[in-house]
């Protein structure tokens, strides 16, 4: 545990030859790009930038033009499409106005842009406009909130900044927070920067270099300004109890961790992601850090993506699991409770209530888990409160950290301008929020159908014995999916493998059983090892891993989906494949006794029967092909040719239609009141119908 804030200084990047010979829009997008880059100065999504240039319009008019950022955009990765451009005089007429609301402000702007084709321009572009210096920048430094969130904050800012500085009272963003920002500006030509309490900095320059400097110096005075204070003081109040070894914490999130984000999930299927950084053990090993959780958020920035407050659940080392369980269960249910009595109190009734759900979990001596509809929301609120952290450590190192009242929060929260960036985000997949846990996913059916569920959104874990392989697959579905070593066949492999699902996401709800093998001989022929070996990998490995998944879906308690690729072999006999053959029809009955069984828990079981698919498939460039030909008395390269021409369509399968099926079955949407079913592709063959 530290006794003094660490080193929260940042880097000065900017270096002119990257932009020598560049015209203003490109120094305004390389200065945001610079900001964006260190989230301790410019969160996700946060923040806005301008510059005030010279533009010929369409008519060959020679008008001034400011250039700031679009609302939605990302300062890390803008491009100038990411900015809007306004006829700056038709927008300076505004300073004339005594007030102005949102809408006719939103409005207003839409008619004073160069084309109406433009992104909507940032919440903030009136302050960038009535500033009268020709780049401005608006932050949310996190050195600058440790006093801007402080409850003496405008002595502390007049102690470190003097003159340099002037403090404005909150103030939800808008037309008055711009006029106040400008005329302070104005009245203080001395002041190189604004301070804007419980929420963040404003600087300018004259060109993009000045202004950027500007924000660096602010950023650093006030980190060394905070270091200084702080120094000597125990960071959150000191080391609370014992610190839990890694092991111990890594079993309790295996048991915790599906509890939780069954609870979540009760209106919606969420993704969950643990952090147990140093950052955030030292937070949630501190005496005053669950006092300091429930002030509020660091920053009206945080608040659609991490709520006002997170839920805080006490836990010692040592103490039972069920009784962890137990808590975060009730904690959570409590927390949406009083998250629906928050919302009625301070709706004015046009508001439609968001998840009530927490979307950042405290558990004291064990870590953060965030919560989100994807992996990139959850990551986003886990992200953000570090940002929370890091500015709690060093306001109440020095002073009382401070926060938005609830009144204020919920009017942030629920705002109309801020909700419009939530409609920027990509449209929520079919199957986003889910998880799919795939055996033999590094194969050719096993590939196709890891990539399907993670084109329709499904955060994917594919399993495979090829360890590289399955790897190899997760790399190139990208994130959100991992590669997981598995032997279906050994009870241990597949529950660690499934305790690294849980780990990566909280839990699974699609279990696709692919993993296979072949092989072909006449009854006479098969030895007892061939026999055993097919059963081994296909009747008992399918039984193990549903077995595991059973047990997670049961601590879930919000269903799941078990898919079975099967086989035509299942339903009709396979000349020469007596034990690949009856391990299959193992299979299919297997499938019937869960999907009875796991009815009443809303787990869902069905099969897919796929037929040669020879397509990629690691089984068929086997033995099993010269195998199979010599059966039917053809050679090898007449395979396809002949499968095709024995199905009534005349068609060969392929892995992306085996992965069609599996979708239909996976996806609650399509098939969620269907279990017990088979579900062939094979092209119709006919002896194998169904019946």
């Amino acid at each position: 545990m530290r006794t003094e804030t660490h080193d929260i200084r940042v880097e000065d990047l900017w270096k002119d030859e990257e932009v020598e010979g560049e015209g203003e829009l490109e120094r305004l997008v390389y200065r945001s790009r610079l900001l964006g880059a260190n989230r301790a100065v410019a969160n996700y999504g946060g923040g806005n930038t301008s510059s005030k240039v010279m533009w010929t319009d369409h008519l060959g008019r020679e008008v001034e033009v400011l250039w700031v950022k679009a609302s939605g955009s990302d300062l890390a990765t803008i491009t100038p499409e990411g900015f809007a451009g306004l006829r700056l005089g038709e927008v300076l007429a505004l300073l004339d106005r005594e007030a102005m609301t949102d809408e006719e402000m939103v409005s207003y702007l839409g008619k004073c842009q160069l084309e109406p084709g433009m992104p909507r321009p940032s919440i903030e572009t009136l302050l960038h406009a009535f500033v009268p210096h020709r780049c401005v920048d608006h932050t949310h430094p996190d050195a600058i909130n440790m006093i801007c969130c402080a409850e003496h904050g405008q002595e502390l800012a007049k102690e470190c900044f003097g003159e340099d500085a002037v403090w404005i009272p909150y103030m939800r963003p808008g037309f008055t927070l711009s006029k106040q920002v400008a005329e302070a500006v104005r009245e203080h030509p001395e002041a190189k920067l604004v301070l804007l309490a419980k929420h963040g900095l404003v600087t300018w320059g004259e060109d993009s270099k000045e202004s950027y400097h500007r924000t660096i110096e602010a950023v650093n005075r006030a980190a060394e300004f905070v270091m200084a204070r702080s120094a000597g003081r125990r960071v959150f109040g000191g080391l609370r109890g014992q610190v839990l070894e890694e092991e111990r914490a890594r079993e309790l999130l295996v048991e915790v961790l599906p509890h939780i984000r069954g609870e979540v999930s009760v209106t919606g299927s969420k993704i969950l992601r643990v952090d147990r950084s140093p950052e955030v053990l030292e937070f949630v090993d501190g005496v005053e850090s669950r006092e300091l959780s429930q002030v509020g958020a660091a920053c009206p920035d945080h608040l659609v993506h991490t709520k006002m407050r997170p839920l805080w659940v006490d836990y010692t080392p040592g103490e039972d699991v069920c009784e962890l369980i137990r808590r975060v269960r009730e904690g959570i249910r409590r927390y949406r409770q009083e998250y629906e009595e928050y919302f009625r109190r301070h709706s004015s009734g046009w508001e439609r209530m968001m998840d009530p759900n927490p979307r950042v979990i405290l558990l004291a001596h064990v870590g953060m888990v965030t919560v989100g509809g994807d992996v990139r929301s959850a990551e986003l609120a886990r992200d953000l409160y570090h940002r929370a952290i890091e500015v709690m450590r060093g306001a109440s190192g020095m002073d009382r950290f401070v926060s938005l009242t609830e009144e204020e929060s919920f009017a942030i929260e629920y705002w109309p301008l801020e909700q419009y960036k939530l409609t920027l985000l990509p449209a929520r997949r079919e199957l986003a929020g889910q998880v799919a846990y795939v055996t033999g996913g590094a194969g050719g059916i096993g590939s196709a159908i890891c990539r399907l569920l993670a084109q329709e959104g499904a955060s994917v874990v594919v399993a495979d014995l090829d360890e590289e392989g399955g790897k190899a697959v997760a790399r190139e579905l990208g994130q959100p999916s991992i590669g997981v070593w598995v032997d279906v066949t050994d009870e241990g492999a597949v529950a660690e493998s499934f305790r690294r699902a849980v780990l990566e996401y909280g839990g699974v709800d699609i279990v696709v059983s692919n993993a296979g093998l072949a092989s072909s001989a006449p009854v006479e022929e098969t030895t007892v090892e061939l026999w055993e070996k097919n059963h081994e990998v296909l009747a008992k490995g399918y039984f193990v891993v549903s077995r595991e998944a059973f047990r997670l879906w049961k601590r879930q308690g919000v269903g799941g989906s078990l898919v079975y690729i099967a086989s035509k072999n299942g339903l009709v006999s396979g000349k020469n494949a007596s034990a690949y053959s009856s391990a299959k029809a193992a299979e299919l009955h297997l499938a019937r006794c869960l999907a009875d069984e796991g009815g009443a828990y809303g787990i869902r079981v069905n099969t897919v029967n796929p037929d040669a698919v020879l397509q990629g498939s690691r089984i068929w460039s086997s033995s099993w092909r010269e195998e199979r030909a010599r059966a039917y008395g053809i050679r090898p390269e007449q395979l396809e040719e002949y499968y095709r021409e024995r199905t009534v369509l005349k068609v060969n399968i392929y892995p992306e239609d085996v992965a069609q099926a599996v979708l239909f079955f996976a996806s609650r949407s399509r098939s969620g009141k269907s279990t017990g079913n088979i579900l062939n592709v094979d092209g119709g063959v006919s002896a194998a119908y169904p019946r």
